[in-house]
């Protein structure tokens, strides 16, 4: 498992020239590490004199963006599989007609399946900013570079899983799947940029 690298094994690999690790995983990675700035504000918060008021909140929060950052870890690996299934479907034989037809079948779910995952992580990113949110709002102020930097980690990792999906579905046929992913997509694009400037803006240092 990726996850189970030491940092330096994990850059190595994803600097070799193998197609993965590649951009979806490090998108996950870069949502795991945003979630992890996350609840280290909370968790900077919680029991701390003057911030009494919010400590529920906040311990909240950390649970909430815990429960993410655990997910997120796991999609590294599940970027990285998902590809690897396309590599397969592309090595499976083509002698016969038949083999051809289950060939391209298999390519065209592994390719969905490719463009699903990353779709899931820009959604997860994209929770994990909400709550980076209330931590630059009501959290440590000591701590509010955290807290921007974990925001602008996973905003990266929203804008890094979409341009996976995209890559992605340039290779499916299936135009209704294409179009409706297309739609997710085109949304939280336009929901990330303006999430960005609008929690960024709550940062006062």
């Amino acid at each position: 498992m990726l996850t189970n690298q030491k940092i330096t094994d994990f850059l190595e690999e994803t600097a070799s020239g193998t197609p993965v690790p590649g951009g979806g995983s490090v998108s996950a990675l870069s949502a795991a590490l945003g979630a992890g700035l996350t609840e280290m504000v909370a968790n900077l918060t919680v029991g701390k004199k003057g911030y009494e008021a919010v400590e529920d909140e906040m311990a909240e929060t950390a649970d909430s963006v815990r429960n993410l950052r655990e997910k997120l870890v796991t999609e590294v690996d599940k970027d990285s599989n998902a590809y690897q299934d396309v590599l397969a479907a592309f090595k499976l034989p083509k002698d016969t007609q038949e083999e051809k037809e289950r060939r391209a079948e298999a390519i065209q779910e592994a390719m969905k399946n490719a463009a699903r995952v990353p779709l899931g992580v820009a959604y997860d990113a994209l929770q994990v900013m909400d709550l980076a949110e209330k931590v630059i709002r009501s959290g440590n102020r000591n701590a509010a570079s955290d807290g921007a930097v974990g925001t602008m980690m996973a905003r990266t990792a929203v804008l890094g899983a979409l341009f996976n999906v995209k890559i992605n579905l340039a290779s499916v046929k299936d135009q209704a799947f294409v179009e409706e992913m297309t739609r997710e997509v085109e949304k939280i694009e336009k929901r990330v940029h303006e999430r960005e400037a609008e929690i960024l803006s709550y940062v006062d240092i």
